[in-house]
């Protein structure tokens, strides 16, 4: 009888069902819940799902074998713009595209043999998940955590929505293509910026994160020590005595050639309602997306609005004021001043309008006359923590580093009542409406008399209408009169529901707590969730490392502030590991116009097309469907079984790097997990066998230690050894069954189905799912035997067996008789042999 997965797989599938196995029990156990981030249902699975959730797996298994209660959910983030879109494209619903696309995926998932508690799953866009949500809105709106105010956005004028910086392509709408525009809207806002300073601090503690996803949270965060000032302004319309700046850089405050406010600027929309010029500069200025990149890459123009401003360090020194593309409200105060010696930004704004270009320090021991040569062609910036001359600095200000050259520019400022020392953050208050349907609806009513009103806890959830349309653009919640015209929860009269829908970040910042819980009428069940939090592992991509992550440190507080969630789970994750991509060859030839035209992988044989055409060949991308280079996990559990797939993406690198599938590589993993099959398919009689004892112990310490380090590709190496040392062995009868007993325990979290039948195979008792983790004899590991590397050179070519105790004339004499060695001395005597004992072996030819 032959290896067939599409047998047993199934059978062990149900088998673990029938039990219960892997539903998750409070109870006296020790916990762990292990979680990996949950999908968007766009319809189909990929490779990279396969990869995060067979880690997942093996975590949790692993865990669970070593006498844990595990918590190992699923779940899908299933509001959001895709489905919206779909609509539009190919008629229907969103709530049918997201249901049936959730069911496709759920089947697709479940042969993989995951350790899913099933019972839990639930969809962001479900009903109660929606009801418990809205109802943290209303206790967070409560306890002052939301607010509504007019912020300038991104807005698509044919979509006719809001769209996130990341949402913005090149200025355009990455939808509708059609010219972003900078559009004042009245939006709700959590105070997530209230909590900057402990946001950044808790960073390390988080001990159990990668040190690089703790460094992109701390630049998101941006904490920064400058200087807050007023500029005294000349002929500025009335009212505007005064424009307040923040700067990181007040040491090159004496380089200040000009002033630029932001087109939003109180002071700029003043200058333009007297001004033509200026009001159609300020319009073509709001057009401009509002990232960073955006910023960046645009042309740097302005205009000047005739204002003046007077030098704090020297009122007969005025500066012009501009109205900037490239400064924004949103940050600091909506005004800077250029200093563009050493500022690139400034000093191509400087060159393009003719403003002076003055240097405040030049390298160490630079005249004021070669730091100002030096910057007319470019600015000079220098690292801060480097030495500097300061050519045109404060009083007694010569040769300081960047950094001591702020601490002074602020002790100066204060002690001449100019300006104040603040400490400011990049973060920013997070801004959660959304002008679309397919969201979860922000639960408050607007009362001509009573204003904003939250809606009843009584009254929730507060779903979407269903008879909906998408023929118009625009979010059709604003259209729906039934849907939108409500009475006041609070005096009753006529008042208009809010059609604004929440970010679907919201969705996925509180996900990780519900699933303690999932069919609670509160949003969490404190017992519940007192034994479950933290999620002790979570595992997701880079690149959800700032936003996601950072939004559910948030809500994790805001969530213990409102009683939620208990004071220990303010850190809501205490490991995360982000794993790499999956990768495949892209295949491609061109059409009769030069275009490419991509090929799936199926179609591609040793280069050519079926018909015969040669493929160009483009290595190791990220698999994407427009490329065509994805691989479908349906037809390689289809075509292999579920632990060829999971053995492959656990056995080729180390997670945290990126994977290329390749069919020899899945053949391959097949081919093997045969031969385990074959290992306990014919037992023969014979004698025990102590080096196989020992090979055994070995790998349950060395696996065991690799899977805690998440060296999974480790592990695997290891079991490859065991297996070959199992059929090498001449051991046989009961010694040869506990050995493949103890293999089929060490491949239970990578090859659930193959472990269950080798177990099985091998007189092993119930289901080796429920086994205990075995542990290693110490005494077991400790070898007779050491392995000594060669080093020829300096380049390690060989290695060899000796005894620990074996004299260093004896280890001499070996190394001297050993192959590679004197392939490479051709005859002649070392120039050195030198052997450290139980260490290594240096050979200088």
């Amino acid at each position: 009888m032959s290896y067939d997965p599409s047998q047993s797989e199934p059978h062990w599938q149900q088998a673990w069902q029938d039990a219960g196995t892997f539903r998750a029990i409070r109870d006296e156990r020790p916990k762990y819940y292990v979680l990996e981030m949950f999908p968007y249902p766009s319809g189909r699975i990929h490779m990279g799902h396969v990869r995060n959730y067979t880690m997942g797996d093996v975590v949790a298994r692993f865990k669970r074998a070593q006498g844990f209660s595990v918590l190992h959910p699923m779940g899908w983030d299933a509001f959001g713009m895709p489905a919206e879109n779909a609509a539009m494209e190919q008629g229907g619903h969103p709530r049918e595209w997201t249901y049936n696309n959730i069911a496709t995926m759920r089947d697709q998932l479940r042969p993989l043999g995951l350790s899913i508690d099933w019972s839990r799953e639930f969809a962001t866009c479900d009903d109660d998940y929606v009801a418990q949500q809205q109802s943290l809105f209303l206790d967070f709106l409560s306890a002052g955590l939301i607010y509504r105010k007019n912020a300038v956005v991104n807005w698509d004028p044919v979509d006719m929505t809001v769209l996130a910086n990341e949402q913005v392509i090149d200025g355009k709408g990455w939808r509708s293509n059609a010219p972003v525009e900078r559009r004042e809207l009245t939006q709700w806002f959590f105070r997530i910026s209230d909590y900057s300073e402990e946001l950044l601090e808790a960073l390390d503690g988080l001990n159990g994160w990668p040190e690089k996803v703790r460094l992109m949270q701390q630049n998101w965060i941006g904490r920064s020590r400058g200087l807050q000032f007023r500029f005294q302004t000349v002929n500025a319309p009335e009212g505007f005595d005064q424009i307040e700046v923040y700067t990181t850089r007040p040491d090159t405050l004496l380089g200040a050639s000009f002033v630029a406010i932001a087109a939003d600027h109180p002071l700029a929309k003043a200058v333009e309602a007297a001004n033509p010029a200026a009001a159609a500069f300020a319009s073509e200025a709001r057009k401009l997306g509002t990232s960073e990149e955006e910023l960046e890459k645009a042309d740097k123009v302005g205009f000047d609005t005739g204002v003046r401003v007077r030098h704090p360090l020297d009122p007969s020194v005025e500066l012009p004021v501009w109205i900037a593309n490239f400064v924004l409200m949103d940050y600091g105060t909506g005004a800077i001043f250029g200093s563009p010696a050493h500022d690139e930004r400034d000093h191509e704004f400087a060159t393009k309008y003719g403003l002076p270009i003055r240097a405040t320090f030049g390298p160490k021991g630079a005249t004021l006359a070669e730091a100002d040569a030096l910057v007319a062609g470019a600015p000079y910036v220098p690292l801060k923590t480097e030495l500097v001359t300061f050519v045109r600095g404060f009083s007694g200000q010569t040769d300081q580093t960047g950094e001591d050259a702020v601490a002074a520019a602020i002790a100066h400022a204060e002690a001449a009542g100019f300006g104040e020392g603040v400490t400011k953050f990049r973060l920013r208050d997070w801004g959660i409406s959304r002008q679309r349907y397919w969201g979860c609806p922000i639960p408050v009513v607007h009362c001509a008399d009573c204003g904003t009103v939250p809606e009843k806890k009584e009254n929730l959830p507060v779903l979407l209408p269903q008879d909906v349309t998408f023929d118009v653009p625009g979010n059709p919640l604003d259209r729906h009169p039934t849907w939108r015209n409500v009475a006041c929860p609070n005096c009753g009269k006529p008042a208009r529901r809010e059609t604004d829908t929440m970010d679907t970040f919201v969705d996925s910042s509180w996900y990780y707590a519900r699933f303690t819980s999932p069919h609670a009428a509160t949003p969490t069940d404190r017992t519940d969730a007192d034994y479950w939090m933290n999620v002790d592992q979570y595992i997701g991509g880079i690149e959800h490392a700032i936003l996601h992550l950072l939004y559910s440190r948030f809500f994790a507080r805001a969530m213990a502030k409102t009683g939620h969630l208990p004071e220990t789970a303010k850190e809501p994750f205490d490991a995360l590991f982000t794993q790499g991509m999956v990768t495949h060859e892209i295949y491609l030839t061109e059409d009769e116009r030069g275009r490419p035209v991509y090929h799936l992988p199926e179609d591609v044989v040793d280069g050519k097309l079926k018909d015969g055409t040669p493929v160009r060949i483009i290595p190791s991308a990220k698999m994407s469907k427009s490329k065509k280079n994805v691989v479908d996990p349906v037809n390689i559990v289809s075509n292999f079984g579920a632990d060829t797939a999971r053995w492959f993406m656990l056995s080729d690198s180390p997670p945290e790097r990126d994977i290329e599938w390749t069919a020899s590589g899945a053949e391959a993993a097949h081919r093997f997990l045969s031969r385990v099959w074959r290992l306990a398919d014919d037992i023969p009689e014979g004698d025990e066998d102590p080096e196989l004892l020992r090979a055994t112990h070995r790998a349950i310490d060395e696996i065991t230690r690799s899977i805690e380090g998440f060296s999974f590709n480790k592990s695997v190496a290891k079991l490859y050894e065991l297996a070959n040392a199992i059929g090498k062995s001449g051991a046989g009868g009961e010694h040869r069954r506990a050995a493949l007993r103890a293999l089929a325990q060490l491949m239970a979290p990578m090859v659930p189905h193959l472990a269950e039948e080798l177990w099985s195979k091998a007189g092993g008792q119930g289901l080796v799912v429920d086994q205990p983790w075995p542990k290693a004899d110490p005494a077991l590991l400790v070898s007779d035997a050491v392995v000594l590397p060669i080093q020829i050179n300096g380049k390690r070519r060989a290695e060899i067996a000796v005894p620990k105790d074996m004299p260093k004339d004896e280890i001499e004499a070996m190394v001297m008789a050993d192959e590679t060695v004197l392939r490479f001395l051709e005859g002649a005597a070392p120039k050195k042999l030198i052997v450290v004992p139980g260490r290594i072996v240096n050979v200088v030819v």
